[in-house]
């Protein structure tokens, strides 16, 4: 539902310079691509030059930023935090999904299953025994929640998101689809010339507020947890090896691996990419940066980058190093020509 300018900026900690205080906004856009009765943002100094032509109704900017070439229709809407302020906006304009309580006719549910209030269960979404769903929470179309699963309060199983057997998620937790927690973790033994499966009969502990992505897999333990912290997202396609114990707040990005049995500690950031061996602690705060391969610890706090990865610095310096050395080998060259030349004279 579009609402005025003025109650915009009153909803998103802001304050309105110039524009139509009565003008209509519906909805956000992209600073390229903004249009009247839309709202954008300026947050990055390199997409300044938009705002001499733009055709939005709105811009926030930080509140000490004082275009002179902004448009006399456009708004401009003072804050502190740009970024937060938009994303009040765009929620406010475009408000998530809600799913009113209904159970479809068509979800298979155990008769042994607890289900809190104000709970959405779609079409065709299987519900093993014994497990307890949590009040406001969605489970959509065609997921599937296995024995004995808890999960919390305002959470949202997407689509096709597989639930295995004792898995327990908090609350706010949403799972996207084709998401599967609680597989068998990747444990054999060598013997007699065959692979022997280790049992796997631990579980997975999804803490509240975290989010993973589509198609991601987190594995149960072998014995005990695998264990994802408060706050934590995790991107799509993202795999998590059996027994590992992820801290509050880490960001996991698209494509990466963490073997078993690693600790990632409060805040670390595991960029696009990046393979993270079997054992290994990365610290709090720590960076993996992409395509990264880390076979050993990482302290708190450092950036690692390579393959194998290395402090930051230092694998920077190596790869200057290695883009000089086809000039190297040429002058090797030149020198090896040189001294031939001088033998020969001699």
């Amino acid at each position: 539902m579009p609402i005025t300018l003025q109650e915009l900026a009153g909803q998103c900690d802001a304050k309105l310079k110039g524009g139509n205080p009565l003008a209509l906004i519906d909805s956000a856009a992209d600073i390229t691509a903004a249009q009247a009765g839309q709202v954008t943002q300026l947050t990055n100094a390199k997409y300044a030059r938009y705002i001499k032509e733009s055709t939005a109704t709105a811009c926030f900017v930080a509140e000490d930023y004082q275009p002179d070439d902004a448009p006399q229709q456009l708004g401009l809407l003072l804050c502190k935090d740009t970024e937060m302020s938009f994303i009040k906006a765009v929620r406010l304009l475009h408000p998530a999904q809600t799913y009113r309580g209904r159970i479809a006719p068509q979800a298979v549910i155990h008769e042994t299953v607890n289900l809190g209030l104000d709970i959405f269960i779609g079409p065709f979404a299987v519900i093993g025994e014994q497990a307890e769903i949590g009040d406001n929470s969605a489970i959509l179309p065609g997921a599937y929640v296995g024995n004995r699963v808890k999960i919390g309060k305002n959470c949202v199983i997407n689509p096709y998101a597989v639930i295995y057997d004792d898995t327990v998620i908090g609350d706010n937790v949403i799972i996207h689809s084709g998401a599967i927690i609680g597989a068998d973790g990747f444990g054999y033994k060598f013997r007699n010339h065959a692979h022997v499966k280790v049992p796997q009969v631990g579980n997975v502990v999804i803490n509240d507020n975290v989010e993973v992505g589509a198609n991601t897999c987190i594995d149960r333990g072998a014995l005990g947890s695998t264990v994802i912290g408060l706050g934590s997202k995790i991107d799509n396609l993202v795999q998590v090896g059996h027994n590992n114990k992820v801290g509050k707040h880490v960001i996991m990005c698209g494509h990466t691996g963490v073997s078993g049995s690693c600790t990632i500690e409060d805040y670390a950031i595991l960029a696009g990419s990046s393979g993270i061996a079997d054992h290994v602690t990365i610290g709090q705060g720590a960076v993996i940066m992409a395509r990264s391969g880390v076979a050993g610890d990482v302290p708190a706090g450092a950036q690692y980058f390579g393959s194998p990865a290395k402090d930051k610095k230092t694998a920077y310096r190596e790869e200057i190093a290695v883009s000089k050395l086809p000039e190297l080998i040429k002058k090797v060259k030149l020198l090896e020509e040189e001294i031939r030349q001088l033998k020969q004279a001699d």
